[in-house]
């Protein structure tokens, strides 16, 4: 019987080697050295608030207006579209393709501050830009405070949100908070 000596790094190596035999074997059609990723192109989204809307801009550069739809369904935005690779001429010779190519979904929760219903898009120079209003009872408002210790009037500036609409509303009509 001989002695074998004891690895403790062995299971590690194995586990190194499976990853590596994973990953070279299935995913070198798609993310190989010259085009990592072609085919699962996602358009850059900036989304920012004011006081009024929220704003979602998406870039879509080179896209015309047919080649993307834009819907909102239980307060869900969801921009779909696709963007093909057009060969100008089948005597071009292309050496090099690093743009990405292929069809996209981006979908974004709408919060329950917003309105879907006056949603406006536009599309200009590349960048499809949609605004979405704020329901009335969530933006802020001044509320007039009576009664301060020297008789003039105060006024603070109170926001209301979502489920507290109701409790402010009420407290307004009641004559004081």
């Amino acid at each position: 019987m001989s002695i074998v000596r004891y690895d403790p790094f062995r299971d590690l190596r194995t586990l190194q080697e499976e990853v590596n035999r994973l990953f070279s074997n299935n995913l070198t059609p798609s993310f190989g050295d010259e085009g990592i990723g072609r085919g699962a192109w996602n358009p850059n989204v900036d989304i920012y608030e004011n006081k009024d809307q929220i704003v979602l801009e998406a870039e879509l550069p080179g896209m015309k207006r047919e080649d993307f739809d834009l819907t909102i369904e239980n307060s869900v935005i969801t921009l779909r579209g696709e963007r093909r690779f057009e060969k100008k001429d089948d005597a071009d010779n292309y050496h090099r393709v690093e743009r990405a190519y292929g069809s996209f979904t981006r979908s974004f929760t709408l919060p329950q501050t917003v309105s879907g219903d006056g949603a406006t898009a536009e599309y200009r120079n590349g960048v499809l830009r949609v605004t979405l209003p704020k329901r009335e009872e969530t933006k802020a408002r001044r509320i007039e405070i009576t009664g301060d210790r020297e008789g003039k009037a105060r006024t603070i500036e109170a926001k209301t949100e979502g489920a507290n609409t109701q409790n402010t509303k009420s407290k307004e009509t009641a004559g004081g908070l």
